[in-house]
């Protein structure tokens, strides 16, 4: 977990045997469809991507995965996912942006061979809102839904504050998975401007 504002620098604080408080889980989550799927995480973007990995192994899914990090030290610890993708017999494929791990450059790369080489049934990406929005871009062009793991500013987590609109939708409430018929209301803005803490739009 990185640390950017004053709630992950709390947590970045506690030390091992610290309590914490945990409100949730608030917002929708990830349909799993059974078939061939393709899933694209990109840095912390892995995380939430594990539960997932391993709901849509129990459908019998066949998942190929592509992960990405800037460099080989940003990869988050991947013995778990090699492990959930070898049991499901799918396949694995990790990107950095200085090659120094697995092919070198963005995982759009590989992404887009495989959106063109396969029939996919569905696309699940979590990572950089840009990243995402590449990902959104070339499964249309391919006639392919997509479920995308959203991230925006969030306080009250209830729908109130509007800290975390993009276009119409409230990630905390409408989210934070969105579709790919949502995505499509919102491509002037997904991907292109985010907000910050005052909710002033800001470019990526």
């Amino acid at each position: 977990m990185e640390k950017v504002g004053d709630a992950t620098a709390a947590l970045h604080s506690k030390k091992i045997g610290d309590l914490i408080s945990v409100r949730g889980p608030y917002g929708n989550s990830f349909r799993l469809v059974k078939g061939n799927v393709l899933v694209v995480g990109g840095g912390v973007g892995l995380a939430p991507l594990l539960p997932l990995l391993e709901g849509l192994s129990k459908t019998g899914s066949k998942i190929t995965l592509i992960v990405g990090a800037k460099t080989r030290k940003e990869l988050l610890p991947i013995e778990k996912v090699r492990g959930i993708i070898e049991a499901n017999r799918g396949d694995l494929i990790i990107t950095t942006d200085d090659g120094s791990y697995g092919i070198k450059g963005l995982v759009t790369k590989p992404m887009k061979s495989l959106l063109t080489e396969k029939v996919l049934d569905m696309v699940y990406t979590c990572g950089p809102e840009p990243m995402m929005r590449s990902v959104f871009e070339a499964a249309e062009c391919r006639g392919v839904e997509i479920q995308a793991c959203s991230e925006r500013l969030i306080r009250c987590s209830v729908g109130l504050c509007g800290s975390c609109v993009i276009g119409k939708f409230r990630v905390c409430r409408d989210g934070p998975i969105l579709f790919s018929e949502q995505l499509r209301e919102i491509k002037d803005e997904f991907g292109v401007f985010k907000r910050d803490f005052n909710g002033k739009k800001l470019s990526f």
